[in-house]
């Protein structure tokens, strides 16, 4: 799967303007449903499907951290969309997770297969984006992509997430990430 023009050049400013400042970073590309991995250099990595918020919007819901998944409505199960500093932590389980947006409970993680008439590793790997829109927010990418893309990728160093919008109300990410500066 080639990585997408938009991810290609997102990557091309963060690199341009050293906003990963030197580390590994990843795009988050929602209209095409992938990940794509980049070395600190700006070099792809790899790119992988993945699985998204059952709902389109580029904003999580205020407080949604804190809610059960019974209380989260189908309206709310957005993967939302801005830069974010990740490291990896613990979920619930026994598997750690790439933590996007702590508070929020937004994680890049293995695919989740618990719930088999949700067909998540049969939608990973059909050709269609239409049916990668099942999660609670999360992004789930295939094992192999995490264990031998993402976890080798982010282990020593941590990293940043780039998530592209997908609503024009957010804008372009590069306008949002230039007028909301973050500490270098």
């Amino acid at each position: 799967m080639p990585a997408s023009t938009e991810a290609l050049a997102l990557a091309a400013w963060v690199v341009a303007k050293a906003d990963a400042h030197g580390l590994p970073f990843i795009v988050i590309d929602k209209v095409h449903a992938q990940v794509v991995a980049f070395t600190a250099d700006g070099a792809v990595r790899a790119t992988t499907p993945a699985l998204l918020g059952a709902a389109r919007g580029d904003l999580s819901p205020p407080g949604i951290g804190t809610l059960k998944l019974a209380q989260i409505t189908p309206a709310m199960r957005t993967t939302p969309a801005g830069r974010f500093e990740v490291g990896f932590g613990a979920d619930l389980g026994p598997h750690d997770v790439l933590w996007i947006d702590y508070d929020a409970a937004i994680s890049l993680h293995r695919v989740v297969t618990s719930n088999a008439a949700e067909h998540r590793l049969q939608r990973l790997a059909t050709p269609s984006v239409a049916d990668n829109r099942i999660s609670y927010g999360c992004i789930n990418v295939p094992v192999r992509f995490y264990e031998g893309v993402i976890q080798p990728l982010f282990r020593p160093a941590n990293g940043i997430a780039y998530i592209l919008p997908e609503t024009p109300a957010f804008g372009s990410l590069i306008a949002h990430i230039e007028a909301h500066p973050h500490p270098r």
